[in-house]
């Protein structure tokens, strides 16, 4: 399936190098409001600039992905929709949850599919700690925790502002991660209570051309959460930017029966580990999963496994067989109505009802790349309300 990439900025290249590897789909052409940035990174993967209006007309494009900034994300998949194409998100679906909701209806209508990032649940970490969750090693699982905690991206990123404005913070750019790894594991959330706080007026950009300029904060930097999910599991979730070291795990999760330590995810391999009731940790082999190998060398030195754009493929495939997505607009929209639900409670001081409800994706089956994709066959995974 021929593809499109519309947003060129700094995501943009793991998505191209993620659809450089399938048998699946193809990039076509790249879009951007700033020429330059397309045609800077069709030159790096070898695929074609074009502009917004001419990739919108190309007949041989299926598919658009949408990797402009989050307050542009309904503007331009309605774009995408309204030119008869499926769309897949950047993470989140949309800043405004009437927003996501229009976008599934229109999608509907047009008998059109929204798929959404992340797709990192796909991953061999995610997808052993689901089959360890599946299989009862664990018991019931009771409650848990989810930590995201670091000092922000103006010390790497070229153009921060957006992370710091209304529609940016900690919940809308990270949240996505966790809180869609969480209802792979745990199901739909329930209801929400939470606080935020912000810890700095002004943000510093720490490189590039504007290394020193001042960005005035305008949204919460830091949030406390309580999720409670439709199965009874309570997790509480931080999210901050103002934190310089911390000693915590991205996520655990405490059974009757065990404890399992989830991997970051962010990313798409590591072990999870898994105490039974209260013996030693044991490392969980994640190897006869697809999408753990390391492909990646982060700023530090760290080898990851980065696979963005499996979503994508996932979706492709889905669309080719008739059978519906993982990484599906139904799931995004109930991470995002979390989401919302988080920032009202810590605004209003009250506990929000989720009201939309989503079950589980399905699994993948163990296997060796996008292959196992193949043979999937998956139920309608989420009910919009």
């Amino acid at each position: 399936m021929y593809i499109g990439i519309i947003g060129c900025g700094v995501i943009s290249a793991a998505y191209l190098r993620g659809a450089s590897r399938s048998n699946y789909i193809r990039v076509k052409s790249v879009a951007d409001i700033r020429e330059e940035a397309a045609i800077a990174q069709a030159s790096a993967f070898g695929v074609n600039a074009t502009s917004i209006d001419a990739m919108l007309v190309d007949p041989a494009i299926e598919l658009v992905i949408n990797l402009t900034v989050p307050n542009a994300h309904a503007e331009v998949s309605r774009r995408i929709l309204d030119a008869g194409k499926h769309v897949y998100s950047e993470k989140p679906l949309t800043v405004s949850l009437d927003d996501a909701r229009e976008l599934l209806q229109m999608a509907d209508e047009r008998k059109l599919r929204i798929g959404c990032a992340p797709d990192t649940f796909l991953g061999a970490s995610h997808q052993a700690c689901r089959e360890i969750i599946d299989q009862g090693r664990v018991g019931t699982i009771l409650s848990g925790s989810a930590s995201f905690l670091s000092r922000g991206m103006e010390a790497w990123h070229p153009n921060p502002d957006f992370f710091f404005k209304p529609g940016g913070g900690p919940i809308l750019d990270l949240g996505p991660y966790y809180i869609t790894a969480l209802i792979n594991l745990l199901g739909s959330v329930a209801s929400v209570v939470a606080t935020s706080a912000t810890g700095y007026a002004t943000r510093t950009i720490g490189g590039g051309a504007r290394a020193g300029e001042e960005i005035v904060v305008e949204t919460p930097t830091s949030y406390s959460a309580l999720l409670s999910f439709r199965n009874g599991a309570r997790i509480t979730l931080d999210a901050s930017w103002d934190v310089w070291k911390h000693g915590r795990s991205p996520i655990e999760l405490y059974g009757t029966k065990g404890t399992l330590v989830v991997p970051d995810p962010n990313f798409f391999g590591d072990e999870p580990s898994v105490s039974e009731r209260d013996g030693d940790w044991v490392h969980a082999d994640i190897s006869a999963f697809p999408f753990g190998e390391p492909n990646r060398t982060l700023r530090s030195g760290r080898e990851v496994a980065d696979h963005r754009s499996i979503g994508v493929v996932d979706m492709a495939q889905a669309i080719m067989s008739g059978r519906p997505h993982r990484a599906s607009g139904e799931l995004a929209l109930h991470v995002l109505e979390t989401m919302q639900a988080i920032l009202i409670s810590a605004t209003e001081g009250r506990s929000v009802s989720i009201l939309s409800s989503c079950n589980r994706p399905l699994p993948l089956p163990r296997g060796t790349g996008e292959r196992v994709f193949a043979s999937a066959d998956e139920p309608p995974a989420c009910e919009v309300v």
